[in-house]
């Protein structure tokens, strides 16, 4: 169902230093230009049709996650994913007077954009520009939000998080434990948020997707929302909740996932997957940009093959809702995890034991996985490394 695209290009990778020639030849093949039928499947996504998207308000009121009076009694307003997460933090800002943004260039409103327009509405004193110290920024975090503030720091890239690591994984994450719960001196009410992923030229430095770094550390909520309406909504439930959460925005879907937002502030849960959509031979299991994909990949398998895909957005990756999918699996009897993040350390590995462990007498096949390649991010050659629609059809 899933492959990865490959026109040739082994060499090339030894010879660009991305991986040794071994690890090249050990590739696999997908579609070719003499095959032009299986090609086909690996078009350009094409987000304005995803019915994972709400492309209208009365798509968007389905929700059945939304409060109901708001699904009731409001309106909606097209956005998207960056001026969703924008609107979320001003509804953050508008709620809590204790709330503050902080990062590199955040004041001028992001590389991304996301904060713009804050540092004139709410003022310098709660938006505001830190050194380009990623260390620091989350020190800051975790004493603003031990001392009763709301810490909303930003990372520009998730691949800049790592000096910051042992902020997070060691601080952030234990101090309620070391701290024996004190509601006075824990780290809650704190949201590092940062893009993620591929976006086809990020290369080394900008195009990791690190979230499996996180697998072990116990205490902390990992979130990567899919949508706009996803982002808001999990966005301000993360910054009013009592632990800190790393929140990672897929930065392919700044501009390209656009919906119909509800207008006003809600919550959506953040300890819960969504089923996007009901199927009963197999199940797809994934986050962020990598949804769309399964959910190409599922249309195809339905009119290619006649296999009823059931596809689950597992939103929250620390700690993932092992109900959801374990009920889904143990339905369909077989399943897939598909992530960008390389196969080795990636959140799939954790996922499939799991899933091997609880519904080992439901399975019909092992679970599989579908992830980036065990290589660095490579410039030229970033579209060939993310998971995309398989030629395995007949």
């Amino acid at each position: 169902m899933f492959a990865r695209r490959k026109p040739g290009f082994p060499s090339g990778f030894a010879e660009q230093g991305v991986a040794h020639e071994p690890a090249c030849h050990a590739l696999r093949p997908c579609a070719t230009d003499a095959d032009p039928g299986k090609r086909k499947l690996n078009i350009p996504i094409d987000y304005a049709a995803s019915s994972y998207l709400a492309q209208t308000s009365q798509a968007a009121f389905k929700n059945h996650e939304l409060p109901a009076s708001l699904r009731t009694s409001s309106k909606t307003k097209r956005m998207n994913l960056f001026q969703a997460i924008n609107d979320a933090l001003a509804t953050i800002l508008e709620t809590d007077e204790k709330a503050c943004i902080f990062g590199e260039d955040v004041a001028f409103g992001g590389v991304f954009r996301c904060t713009m327009g804050l540092t004139e509405r709410f003022g310098s004193e709660r938006v505001f520009n830190t050194p380009l110290t990623e260390q620091g920024i989350i020190g800051f975090a975790i004493g603003m939000s031990a001392q009763g503030h709301t810490a909303l720091p930003e990372i520009q890239f998730a691949d800049y998080l790592f000096p910051s690591f042992d902020q997070l994984h060691n601080e952030a994450s234990k101090m309620r434990y070391r701290t024996a719960s004190a509601k006075a001196f824990n780290s809650g009410h704190f949201v590092v948020r940062m893009p993620t992923g591929a976006v086809g030229h990020g290369a080394l430095y900008h195009s990791q997707s690190p979230e499996g770094f996180f697998a072990g550390t116990q205490g902390l909520r990992v979130i990567i929302p899919r949508g706009p309406i996803q982002a808001k909504g999990l966005l301000i439930a993360a910054a009013r909740g009592p632990d800190p959460v790393v929140f990672m925005e897929p930065k392919l879907l700044y501009r390209a996932a656009v919906e119909e937002v509800p207008v006003g502030e809600y919550e959506l849960p953040i300890d819960t997957a969504e089923v996007l959509q009901r199927g009963k031979h197999i199940t797809l299991v994934s986050w962020g940009a990598m949804v769309y994909v399964c959910e190409v990949a599922a249309r195809a398998a339905k009119e290619r093959l006649g296999v009823d895909v059931e596809v689950i957005d597992l939103r929250a990756i620390r700690p993932w809702d092992k109900a959801t999918v374990k009920d889904s699996v143990d339905k369909t009897g077989r399943c897939v995890v598909v992530h960008e993040a390389s196969r080795t350390g990636g959140i799939g590995e954790g996922i499939a034991a799991e899933i091997q462990e609880r519904s080992f007498l439901k399975l019909e096949a092992p679970v599989q996985r579908v992830t980036g390649w065990d290589v660095h991010v490579p410039l030229i050659f970033e579209n060939f490394m993310i998971p995309d629609v398989a030629s395995k059809f007949p």
